[in-house]
């Protein structure tokens, strides 16, 4: 190759200019405003599934008492007020959560056992549960059976209970009946 080429070609190698390297600004602002609309889209969705997820811990311990009071009913022939007694191992408080049981006086078929949650934190946007134990007469023979079920409801009523009745599966207060 002549010199003269190879000057003209490492004079036009270190002349060329750097246009290839790195983003324009409006390629950046492009990318931001994407990832700011999808991300205002996911927000929402995953704040709402976060507190699923911490309703769904008062649903489970709600349940869980409801069925620990139907097992102390079945050895003990009354139902209990404390959570310990019941033999679930769950904390009577947690992180959002508070958490009772009351029994009912009476015997037979008045007797009955109310366990319900209350949100530690107001304004938090949770619901409360509140779950109802009963016996029931069935059968020709008037063989008592427990039954229970549970309650959603925003509300608590002035005792600071959730909204459920104390005999047949009626949430009160604008409770909703989940099961």
């Amino acid at each position: 190759m002549k010199t003269e080429l190879k000057v003209k070609f490492l004079q036009y190698l270190l002349g060329k200019k750097k246009d290839d390297q790195g983003f324009t600004l409006i390629e950046l602002l492009v990318v931001i405003i994407i990832i700011g609309i999808l991300s205002a889209i996911a927000l929402p969705s995953f704040l709402n599934q976060a507190k699923k997820a911490k309703q769904s811990e008062s649903k489970t311990y709600v349940g869980s008492m409801n069925r620990g009071q139907q097992a102390y009913m079945t050895e003990n022939d009354s139902f209990t007020s404390s959570i310990d007694a019941m033999g679930i191992g769950i904390s009577t408080q947690t992180a959002n959560y508070i958490f009772y049981a009351n029994v009912g006086t009476g015997a037979g078929t008045e007797a009955y056992a109310v366990n319900y949650s209350v949100v530690t934190t107001t304004g938090s946007g949770l619901k409360n549960y509140g779950g109802n134990v009963y016996l029931k007469s069935i059968g020709a023979n008037s063989e008592l059976t427990s039954v229970a079920y549970l309650c959603e409801t925003k509300d608590v009523e002035a005792n600071g209970s959730v909204a459920v009745g104390t005999t047949g599966t009626t949430c009160t207060n604008s409770g909703k009946l989940i099961k």
